[in-house]
């Protein structure tokens, strides 16, 4: 039986800056508060960020925030709630004995939205050889590399640990930037294990987890030397772990979970029945917008994201976009919006335009193949639907293109990133005799809007909007 008087745990898979910018904050605003019940242990499921982990072992968990208001006001934070660092291995054994854990109660991640492996349908796509490689690794007795490889690996030894009266509930806590994410994320995980053929974990996957929805926001750029150059100077500390976030920070999450949580609606979180208006508002009046803004910066020259946001022809197409053709069908007289989306789209606005946060376009321009999909497609289905234009919405995917080109050229002056992109389909798209159109025929994009007469069109006519933006610049 557990200790009571250990904290019950929860267990973040990804230790990235968001994570630690975002969920450890929050629990570390509920401890400073008296409440003690919980704490935090995290780590990856790859080795990447050795650096970062190496640090935040050397320092027990903690490190240093920096917040910066969009007046540009700095203030610093030590962050105290990851009580365990796990330094990565192959087998995941750090993990894995912690998942196992009867304290161990919230199992989260972050992964990024391409880490799911998920097609238009919501079904696995099986194309992708990290899903395969993993697939035969569980069956060799091995992890994988995978979010769901990793969550196989942790919940086969939480249910062969916790047998009897204590069956190991524990919650499946999505912090991705996914439309409904935790339904899609237990929906991959469930198709994956019937992949694998393991009928016991799959029956005691689904009795004993829970997967809530939640939304996520915060902007975080990737830390840089001067944030701990900033944090040694304001603090005294010479932190290798310091990161740097805004001021604005919110957590939207609905109220299911199976064993237990921080009380977290004390430190402002928002514990909700559904987070469905929440999370269409934040993925498409900011994440969409974020994207749009990374592409038409890069295409002209530009480095950073408040760049490209104080730019009154780039601000314009990003708020077009929004007032044009997202307002409209996310606030309908049938369905009103909690959300007053004017003043939503204005403050999204105002803190891409903060120069402090200093976010570059090479980390919000990242992963388009997943992102058109996920965060830019629907509203291109539901103004279709209605018979309305899509001349503002064809922007952000024409951006992208002209942006895909100049990737294919090899004069993005970045390194660009995206786990969904097959590289050999994205460059045969830029070297069609008609790029517009093999761009729209493109399935996993565009689902059944694939090769749609209206989206070719509208594509056609952006796209010639794009080219003679860039033309202006002389870039």
């Amino acid at each position: 039986m557990p200790d009571a008087n250990k904290p019950f745990l929860m267990l973040h898979l990804g230790l990235g800056s968001f994570h630690r910018a975002h969920q450890a904050v929050y629990l570390h605003q509920l401890q400073q508060s008296g409440d003690t019940r919980w704490a935090l242990a995290g780590g990856n499921i790859r080795p990447d960020m050795a650096d970062t982990i190496e640090a935040l072992i050397a320092q027990n968990g903690a490190y240093t925030l920096e917040t910066v208001t969009p007046q540009g006001a700095r203030s610093y934070t030590r962050i105290t709630s990851i009580q365990t660092v796990v330094r990565h291995d192959p087998m995941l054994s750090g993990l894995i004995r912690l998942g196992a854990d009867a304290h161990t109660r919230i199992l989260s991640f972050t992964v990024t939205e391409a880490g799911y492996y998920l097609d238009a349908k919501d079904q696995l796509d099986l194309n992708f050889a990290d899903l395969q490689a993993d697939l035969v690794a569980l069956k060799s007795g091995k992890p994988g590399s995978t979010i769901y490889g990793a969550l196989t690996a942790i919940l086969k030894a939480r249910m062969l640990a916790n047998t009897g009266s204590n069956a190991g509930d524990v919650t499946l806590l999505n912090c991705d930037n996914l439309r409904h994410n935790g339904d899609r994320s237990r929906s991959g995980l469930l198709q994956f294990l019937e992949l694998l053929g393991d009928a016991d974990l799959l029956a005691w996957v689904k009795a004993h987890t829970s997967s809530p929805n939640a939304m996520v926001d915060r902007i975080t750029p990737r830390p840089t030397a001067d944030v701990r150059t900033r944090v040694l100077a304001a603090t005294g500390v010479d932190d290798a772990a310091a990161l740097m976030g805004e001021s604005f920070i919110q957590w939207v999450i609905e109220d299911h979970f199976i064993a237990g949580r921080p009380a977290w609606e004390t430190v402002g979180v928002e514990m909700v029945q559904s987070v469905q208006a929440y999370e269409e508002a934040k993925i498409r009046l900011l994440n969409a917008t974020h994207s749009c803004i990374a592409w038409a910066g890069t295409l002209v020259g530009y480095t950073f994201i408040h760049e490209g946001t104080l730019d009154a022809q780039i601000r314009q197409f990003a708020f077009d976009y929004v007032t044009n053709d997202v307002i409209p069908v996310l606030d309908t007289p049938e369905h009103p919006c909690p959300l007053n989306l004017p003043t939503y789209r204005d403050v999204v606005l105002d803190r891409f335009g903060n120069p402090a946060i200093a976010d570059t376009n090479q980390r919000v321009a990242m992963d388009g193949f997943s992102k058109i999909p996920g965060f830019i497609a629907p509203t291109f289905r539901e103004r279709l639907a209605r018979n309305e234009s899509i001349a503002s919405v064809a922007m952000l995917p024409a951006l992208f293109l002209a942006y895909l080109q100049r990737w294919h050229a090899g004069s993005i002056r970045y390194t660009y990133q995206d786990q969904a992109m097959d590289p050999a389909v994205a460059h045969a798209m830029c070297e069609s005799a008609d790029p517009v159109a093999a761009f729209c025929a493109d399935q996993p994009l565009w689902g059944n809007l694939a090769n749609d007469p209206r989206l070719v069109s509208a594509l056609r006519a952006a796209f010639a909007r794009v080219q003679h933006f860039v033309q202006e610049r002389n870039v």
